[in-house]
């Protein structure tokens, strides 16, 4: 197995002089199956520039969202620790300034005093600016909650969850503050045109432009999904129906999108001098879960479960990672990495002293992580699908637990209601598994091997006791 980590090739110091230190882009799809890439073996969608940035740069085989869930999963990237000890639990709905929901989860939302990657960067002369999807509150665009100006970005054009109608000419982008109105186009072109248009005057190698952390938040492939017919046309012969057709045309419009972003950095002499890192926020949607979900043809292969779900399909995603003239092309890294791991990475390459407290680890070589990853990752998603709620990777392994026998209720929150009985249950019904042989969770090995079952069980025990102490309950 290969073990080289995240820039495994970097540099051996850092870039001291400010004009020198790496733009960082990052570009997230929300609910990309990890077998929905060509160079993740998708059979048939077309994803030439992805296949090539993965080509020229690393390949993830083992890269982790933070959540299995599109809200959860964002604020863990931006923060760099456990969305739960944000008080962000699930999917957060758009909420009236009056709701009363008895969940409380009209409240829910990533809190002002939040550290962020864009904080921490801004902080350091960075230019920062957010294009596509937010769904990090509940009340979007309203003075009652944090906004994306608030996590720190100084440019933002965003939604609060989809894009509505559709993907087709949506008319809920707002930029900074002010309702954008209709558009036409595509909402991942549309996304791309905004970054592309504030990066033109950003970050030139060589003059006194202060460098930029870009965050591209795609919606697609995520319903309701719409895509050029000429696209679609293209997936006629191979795709099962026409809704298929339209979602593997969805991912190539995706893939399109990022092509015309690494061609203006390329265009503009910008490449060499910018890091671009492109991951999905959780695994595929489950065709026909929901109403409007008759176009969700995402692929888990070859893992098992899908979104919403604690084994590895609903939060192991696609992870590549390039730039050109400083990282050696080629690399396929089978090491878990995760999105959490962003915000210390980006803050050593930005020359910014890493917060403490962070679930995230920094994978430059110089943050002393050598070869494999010593932290374990840990998930507690109460609305999962499957009743183990609790999963950790620790190495090799990957280990799943169930809330008091799998009594416990499903819910989205924490709130007065369960809390207590939430923060007391106990971590039941165990199973590990093999994860670098056993990538698809088939042979639970809990009665096979009982000691690797008690060390596993004790770390998960600490691990989740620390998380669930420090996770909020929202009140009123």
């Amino acid at each position: 197995m290969r073990l080289f980590l995240f820039f495994t090739l970097l540099f051996s110091a850092v870039l001291n002089a400010e004009d020198e230190r790496p733009n960082i882009v990052v570009i997230l799809c929300d609910d990309l199956g990890y077998g929905d890439l060509g160079c993740y073996g998708h059979p048939h969608i077309k994803t030439p520039h992805l296949d090539k940035m993965a080509e020229e740069g690393i390949r993830y085989t083992a890269c982790y969202s933070s959540a299995p869930v599109c809200s959860p999963s964002r604020v863990g990237l931006l923060t760099g620790r456990s969305p739960n000890r944000a008080g962000v639990y699930d999917w957060i709905p758009e909420a009236k300034e009056d709701a009363k929901r008895p969940d409380n989860r009209h409240l829910v939302h990533l809190k002002k005093d939040a550290i962020t990657i864009p904080k921490l960067l801004g902080e350091a002369g960075y230019e920062t600016c957010l294009s596509g999807k937010w769904h990090c509150n509940a009340m979007f665009n309203s003075d009652k909650q944090a906004q994306p100006n608030d996590a720190g970005f100084d440019h933002w054009f965003a939604t609060q969850n989809n894009a509505s109608p559709s993907h087709e000419n949506p008319r809920n982008y707002v930029r900074n503050g002010e309702p954008v109105g209709p558009l036409e186009g595509y909402s991942c072109q549309l996304a791309t045109d905004e970054a592309i248009r504030w990066m033109k005057e950003r970050g030139t190698p060589g003059t006194d432009q202060k460098p930029f952390f870009l965050y591209l938040a795609f919606h697609e492939p995520h319903e309701p999904v719409a895509s050029p017919a000429e696209l679609v046309a293209g997936y006629k012969d191979v795709a099962r129906n026409e809704n298929e057709a339209q979602y593997f045309a969805n991912v190539e419009n995706v893939d399109l999108a990022v092509g015309r972003v690494l061609k203006e950095l390329q265009d503009t002499g910008k490449d060499k001098n910018t890091i671009v890192f492109f991951t999905s926020d959780n695994g595929p949607e489950t065709l026909d879960r929901y109403k409007s979900a008759r176009r969700s043809y995402g692929s888990p292969d070859p893992l098992r479960g899908m979104k919403l779900w604690t084994t590895d399909a609903g939060f192991r995603v696609c992870g590549i990672a390039s730039w050109p003239g400083t990282l050696q092309g080629g690399q396929v890294v089978d090491a878990p990495v995760s999105a959490l791991d962003l915000l210390p990475s980006f803050c050593e390459l930005g020359g910014v002293v890493s917060p403490e407290n962070l679930d995230g680890i920094s994978l430059i070589p110089g943050g002393g992580i050598p070869l494999g990853r010593t932290k374990p990752l840990i998930w507690c998603y109460y609305n999962s699908i499957n009743e183990h709620r609790v999963a950790m990777r620790d190495g090799n392994w990957k280990v799943l637990a169930k809330l008091d026998g799998g009594s416990i209720q499903k819910t989205s929150n924490l709130y007065p209601g369960n809390a207590d009985a939430i923060k007391s249950a106990k971590l039941t019904d165990i199973e590990i598994y093999q994860i670098s042989e056993d990538i698809g969770e088939s042979n639970n090995l809990a009665e096979q091997n009982p000691e690797k079952l008690s060390a596993l069980t004790e770390k998960l025990e600490e691990a989740y006791r620390e998380l669930i102490a420090d996770s909020p309950v929202w009140t009123r």
